[in-house]
């Protein structure tokens, strides 16, 4: 009797078939799709992640480590742990809080003017001008100025002898005031070297912000009776609060780093020190004092970390005040 050899189905392919293989590269194409699916999104951000690591988280934990031991910039091979007595160091210095006080002033007296100047102006070019482009770079010309640049202007201007403000005030009947020796007039000068150079970057920002606003807003606001002064009050401001919150923030973290304008108010003779008596000296010269002219690294990255919770602790104000008023309007 004949043995029957089985037939496979038709349905298996043989080893080596041509199918088999086709399977297998069509499995390994859905597991290289699955791949970039994950994959492709973080090593799109992964360039910013990298470029912050190398110059922004190692920087800022280095100056951590810096703080806690004792270097000199004339021996940075040569280190001592000391643990947190350089800031008890910088805690202990009147002169500290001396800084830390003609930071917190000179802030508020140069950023509330500058936000409520560029809100104005962002509302005054919000209409339809003629020549709006032209506008809007002459008011952002000043931005494009460098520090220095304008520190040094403004140090002619308001000169103590000869200096263009005095010049005026002179014909208005006042005497000559020491603007860079004062205590307040000082601050004043410094502040408004400030408002000149950054209100039009504010400006374009809300401007950007209130283009945003729907029209309808504003047409339903005047069918409702209100004039141009309440439609900016009642639609323009809260439709900007975020903005503003955001540029008071900004403008916070500037003034936090004061550094060009109070090292160049006097054409850089006395800026090093921030006066004759510290009358404008702020956080940022305060550490260049002491880690540039006295080389002691340990204080300043110090005073660098106190900035930082300092900045983090205005945002945090600023945040709980914002969440209030937003709760309040609705």
């Amino acid at each position: 009797m004949a043995t029957t050899i089985p037939t496979r189905g038709a349905h298996t392919p043989p080893p080596g078939d041509a199918s088999s293989s086709d399977d297998k590269r069509r499995t390994w194409r859905r597991r290289l799709w699955r791949f970039d699916d994950l994959a492709s999104p973080y090593a799109y951000i992964a360039p910013f992640f990298l470029v912050f690591g190398a110059f922004g988280l190692y920087p800022l934990l280095y100056t951590g480590w810096i703080a806690l031991h004792r270097v000199e910039l004339t021996s940075l091979d040569q280190s001592q742990w000391v643990g947190w007595d350089n800031f008890a160091k910088i805690l202990q210095d009147s002169e500290f809080w001396t800084a830390v006080s003609n930071t917190f002033v000179i802030g508020v007296i140069s950023t509330v003017p500058q936000l409520l100047v560029a809100l104005g102006l962002a509302h005054l070019l919000n209409y339809k001008l003629r020549a709006s482009t032209f506008w809007r770079t002459v008011i952002l010309t000043p931005y494009a100025t460098s520090v220095a640049t304008a520190a040094l202007v403004f140090a002619l201007v308001f000169r103590a002898d000869g200096g263009l403000i005095n010049w005026v005030l002179h014909f208005v009947g006042f005497h000559n005031i020491d603007w860079g020796n004062g205590e307040w007039t000082s601050k004043i000068a410094i502040s408004v070297i400030v408002i000149w150079r950054w209100t039009g970057y504010n400006t374009l920002i809300y401007l950007a912000a209130m283009q945003a606003v729907p029209t309808d807003l504003y047409e339903a606001a005047a069918i409702d009776g209100a004039n141009r002064w309440q439609q900016f009050r009642k639609v323009t401001i809260p439709s900007l609060r975020p903005t503003i919150l955001f540029t008071i923030i900004i403008s916070t973290i500037g003034s936090m780093q004061l550094f060009g304008e109070p090292l160049l108010l006097q054409g850089g003779t006395l800026g090093a020190i921030g006066g004759n008596e510290h009358q404008y000296e702020t956080l940022s010269i305060y550490l260049y004092n002491y880690g540039w002219k006295l080389g002691h690294l340990g204080p300043a990255a110090a005073v660098a970390w106190a900035m930082l919770v300092l900045l983090l602790l205005i945002a945090l104000i600023n945040w709980i005040v914002g969440r209030f008023l937003h709760k309040s309007a609705a």
